[in-house]
């Protein structure tokens, strides 16, 4: 195992970076990664920003056959040109497990539920073209297995979560975002599997979601064991109104409440056809510099589109 990953650093530098410019992932300027099988490539511009957005229906199914012209992107509220367009199945994702190592998971059942998910996400990556990567956290972010397609090292990884500590939850959520931007394919994730709200992070939730945002990293938190799980169901619309949930859902993820068989099975299944069924859009970006709110729609009113919502414009 790799030594602790110094949060604050890491955050700390990445905040610096969006404040600065526009960042690695959502740029054309940036030196162009090694070509992969069915990797969206985008034409070269001054300052191009991708999205990657997820569309569903009244019913909740994945919406596959959208064509470039079924979308508007708002930026700051303007209608933006669309200069490319990318969606197929076959992308390759990198995918980053987050699994709470704090001294609550010891209790009831949360451990043995955070591996479960785990195991049940990698069954739906492809070791031909999919990476994953495992790390835990408490007050330190701690890489237990780097980026591979060997996904038998990480399942072995997960025997290795110790749970000792508080839990800086939104500092690992940052920080594991920051570093699955490195990773150069569209599709990219950070699945948080943790049992209890945060009691010992330097940044807010609100400063964590800009961050993941800015730079196009869907962030997908699984409530899970005898602690954040029931605070959330405890009265209706409770996962609505939580930290976690505005956080996730301001990256184009989600918040999950995973506490029984069917509610893991369904949360997975979700995050699966996400992974695989995303569009990338590319528009230029605004010449006004700083943060900007973004906005992806359909022009079909009874469609729903999950999109980050932000992106860092630079002059």
């Amino acid at each position: 195992m790799r030594s602790p990953v110094c949060l604050s650093v890491i955050v700390s530098a990445l905040a610096a970076c969006l404040a600065a410019g526009p960042v690695q992932a959502q740029t054309s300027t940036t030196p162009p990664a090694p070509e992969r099988a069915d990797a969206p490539t985008f034409r070269s511009a001054v300052n191009l920003v991708s999205v990657a957005a997820v569309v569903r229906d009244r019913r909740g199914r994945v919406m596959p056959s959208l064509k470039d012209k079924d979308f508007v992107v708002l930026d700051g509220g303007r209608k933006r040109e669309l200069l490319d367009f990318q969606s197929t199945a076959t992308a390759p994702a990198s995918v980053a497990l987050l699994v709470d190592g704090s001294g609550s998971m010891v209790l009831g059942a949360a451990h043995d539920i955070a591996r479960q998910i785990s195991r049940e996400i990698l069954a739906t990556l492809d070791t031909r073209r999919d990476t994953a990567a495992l790390f835990s956290f408490d007050t330190r972010l701690l890489t237990l297995c780097e980026f591979t397609s060997d996904f038998s090292t990480i399942r072995a990884g997960l025997g290795n979560i110790e749970s000792f500590g508080s839990t800086s939850l939104y500092d690992a959520i940052a920080g594991t975002s920051a570093l699955v931007a490195e990773r150069a394919f569209s599709r990219r994730a950070v699945i948080v599997l943790t049992d209890g709200a945060d009691t010992a992070s330097e940044y807010t939730a609100d400063k964590v979601a800009w961050i993941a945002s800015a730079i196009d990293v869907p962030v997908y938190v699984f409530a899970v064991g005898a602690g954040l799980a029931p605070a959330l169901d405890q009265e209706k619309g409770g996962a609505e109104q939580s930290a976690l949930a505005t956080l996730a859902r301001a990256t184009g993820g989600d918040l999950f409440v995973a506490n029984t068989k069917e509610s893991i099975d369904e949360a997975v299944k979700r995050v699966a056809e996400e992974l695989r069924h995303q569009y990338v859009l590319a528009f230029e970006a605004s010449p006004e510099n700083g943060m900007r709110r973004l906005e992806v729609r359909t022009r079909r009113p009874e469609l729903k589109v999950k999109s980050r919502n932000w992106y860092q414009a630079s002059e």
